[in-house]
């Protein structure tokens, strides 16, 4: 039983210090990402010592990612929401235009006239907007995270994945405990059940 609740402390601590890292690493996804990742694979050791199984610690992954993702960005996209600048703009050029490239930033044009300092970057080419386009973005005055499309700012979206995760996890841990805790009653804990 203690085991189990230390798992479910162990995993909610990580959900909560990897969102941490994210926000005092805001603008560097490489720090949180690292630690974030360093922490799930804790937990899914940590669970496959539980349960002595790997097919409850190959599911877990699944959560994981959703932690992982949730909380890095969670971070920025809650500080955009919270101090960000919304703006009307229109592209007005691409660094990506007529080559192979499916890096884009955008060059941004204010309603005021003026050219925008920061660029808009976006990945890919599939529903890549084009010069032309009218575009809502929100900027950060501190400049410490890029700008985005607000429409593509979802910070309750993000804290939604990393509660879903966290839970799912906690559930896991739960049925991991309970099941571990079965199997050595009945006598199941050598070696070769373990994988079972």
């Amino acid at each position: 039983m203690r085991r189990t609740a230390g798992l479910v402390v162990f995993g909610w601590a990580s959900a909560a210090a990897t969102t941490g890292v994210a926000y005092l690493t805001l603008g560097s996804e490489v720090v949180p990402i690292a630690v974030g990742f360093l922490l799930c694979l804790t937990f899914a050791v940590l669970l496959l010592l539980l349960h002595r199984a790997l097919w409850l610690t190959v599911l877990s992954a699944v959560p994981a990612l959703f932690v992982l993702v949730g909380a890095v960005q969670y971070a920025p996209e809650a500080a955009l929401e919270q101090r960000g600048v919304r703006e009307k703009v229109v592209i007005v050029a691409d660094t990506a235009a007529g080559t192979s490239s499916d890096n884009h930033r955008f060059t941004l044009r204010g309603t005021d006239g003026k050219e925008l300092e920061e660029k808009l970057g976006f990945n890919g080419d599939a529903w890549a907007p084009k010069v032309g386009d009218r575009l809502d973005v929100i900027s950060d005055p501190e400049g410490a995270v890029p700008m985005e499309q607000a429409e593509e700012v979802d910070a309750a979206g993000r804290l939604g994945g990393l509660v879903g995760g966290t839970v799912t996890w906690t559930l896991m841990a739960v049925l991991a405990g309970w099941r571990g805790h079965v199997r050595r009653r009945r006598g199941r804990d050598s070696l070769a059940y373990q994988l079972l």
